[in-house]
């Protein structure tokens, strides 16, 4: 469009062409994220210090330039995809890392990536638990716009519950703080967790404080396998009653099971292939682990048809092995997947592992399923032939009946990966819309001009319908 070729012209005289982007390569970089749904941009802004980014927001807003915020581009859901193209921030560049070793905090830059905050925190003796499958890519900016989780939500929690305090900058360009670096505030609106979990829609974090807490100064890892599904929910849910909270408690069904197994050529136990497993770690005290480590050996003796128990942390690796490799190793099982993020109660666990062997059977496909029971966040990948029509209507309907379906038992249709583009069709399943009129209030009262990542959350996208879906990157296995 001639006027965001203008003001793409206005922005490269501003910040210099180092820093906005319009070469091919660039261009083609940014179309798109985990969610492989490429839409080309006019530009690529790599900012070279924050206040660049207060810069590029202030003339889009001007000239109402659509305006999408990037890091590694790992969410799955499309929320990183410029669908109405203009400009693409790259946070890339704004990776700087302190670790305030007195209080407890980590300053860090939107582009930092997880795993890097959370080494830095281990070297001064801290812990920043949350951790996302892609933690080596993915960085504490996206995770704070999807308000990520991963393996430790269920004991520790998620992003939310470790951001003390964000920065960043308005749509309209202008500067903003959200709380401070102290351990209380209670200073006007709560417009900090506003900001958490919005998809980059409501302004653009640069910054945050994050809470660290202690290393663990110990930790036990158990797999265990059962008869089926049915089964090993029932006893997830009696290893809850009786007080034991893992700090890790991933389940993975006969199908994830059997697709780790053949892609690391080795049953899990021996003359039990393909059978659920539940992989157990706790962490805390070495009083503590030893204390809840017996009453879990006891649960396990008294519910599983095998289990192990890792001598150290090598051997404790090699269990986390099935889990690690179960995702990629589904496209044996079709070379289109839709990974739904689903979260249902532990009260309907037993009814969802029912629905989901209905589903398998009615709908013809493989939907092989894993996730974190300690939060109910449990990941069902429906598998199909992008080529075979026949499959791509059975997986559209499969969705479909999933996310009403965890809706009706009182669950979520996402836990960590958002709504983006791909679930779009679906959040008037889970808000009313009365629900859906605040939050686009919000949005306008924010956003007036409609400029950040637009097209987002409340428009109808089918992720299954898109033709371009011809990319892969290199954090697919997740």
């Amino acid at each position: 469009m001639k006027q965001f070729l203008s003001a793409t012209a206005q922005l490269k005289r501003k910040l210099g062409a180092r820093v906005v982007r319009t070469d091919a390569v660039s261009l083609d970089y940014a179309s798109f994220d985990s969610s492989k749904l490429p839409f080309l941009p006019e530009a690529v802004i790599a900012p070279a210090k924050e206040a660049d980014i207060g810069v590029v927001l202030a003339l889009a807003n001007k000239h109402g330039v659509p305006v999408t915020t990037r890091g590694r581009g790992t969410t799955l859901t499309g929320a990183a995809a410029p669908v109405r193209g203009g400009w693409v921030i790259d946070m890339l560049g704004l990776s700087k890392i302190t670790i305030d070793e007195e209080a407890g905090m980590a300053h860090v830059q939107c582009g930092a990536k997880v795993a890097d905050i959370q080494r830095a925190a281990e070297a001064k003796g801290w812990f920043y638990p949350p951790d996302p499958s892609s933690k080596e890519y993915c960085t504490i900016g996206g995770n704070i716009a999807c308000n990520a989780g991963g393996m430790h939500g269920g004991k520790y929690g998620v992003t939310r519950d470790f951001i003390v305090a964000l920065r960043g900058f308005l749509p309209t360009g202008e500067y903003v703080e959200w709380g401070t670096a102290t351990k209380k505030f209670s200073a006007g609106f709560n417009m900090r967790d506003l900001w958490i979990g919005s998809e980059g829609m409501l302004g653009v974090v640069t910054g945050a404080v994050l809470k660290l807490i202690p290393q663990p100064a110990a930790r036990w890892t158990l797999l265990t396998s059962f008869p089926d599904e049915t089964r090993a929910l029932e006893a997830a849910l009696a290893l809850f009653r009786s007080r034991v909270q893992p700090a890790i408690c991933e389940f993975l069904d006969r199908e994830s099971v059997l697709c780790a197994e053949r892609a690391t050529g080795r049953s899990v136990f021996e003359g039990q292939a393909g059978r659920p497993v539940i992989l157990l770690e706790l962490a805390g005290s070495s009083a503590e682990v030893e204390e809840q480590s017996a009453a879990v050996l006891a649960w396990a003796g008294g519910h599983a048809t095998g289990h192990r128990v890792a001598r150290d942390r090598a051997e404790a690796e090699q269990l986390w092995a099935v889990r690690r490799k179960c995702s990629g190793a589904m496209f044996e099982l079709g070379d289109a997947k839709l990974n739904e993020d689903i979260v249902i109660p532990m009260r309907s666990y037993v009814k969802f592992a029912k629905f989901l062997k209905r589903l398998k059977r009615e709908s013809g496909l493989h939907v092989p399923t894993f996730g974190h029971l300690a939060d109910g966040n449990l990941h069902v990948n429906i598998m199909y032939h992008r080529a075979d029509k026949k499959e791509t209507r059975a997986a559209e309907k499969a969705v479909q009946r999933l996310m009403e379906t965890v809706v009706a038992l009182g669950g979520a249709i996402s836990g960590e990966h958002g709504i983006g583009l791909a679930k779009t069709p679906f959040l008037r399943i889970q808000h009313s819309p009365a629900q859906v009129r605040a939050m686009q209030a919000v949005k306008a009262a924010l956003d007036p001009q409609g400029i950040l990542n637009p097209g987002k959350m409340f428009d109808v996208f089918q992720v299954w319908k898109h033709e371009k879906l011809v990319v892969k990157l290199p954090w697919d296995h997740k």
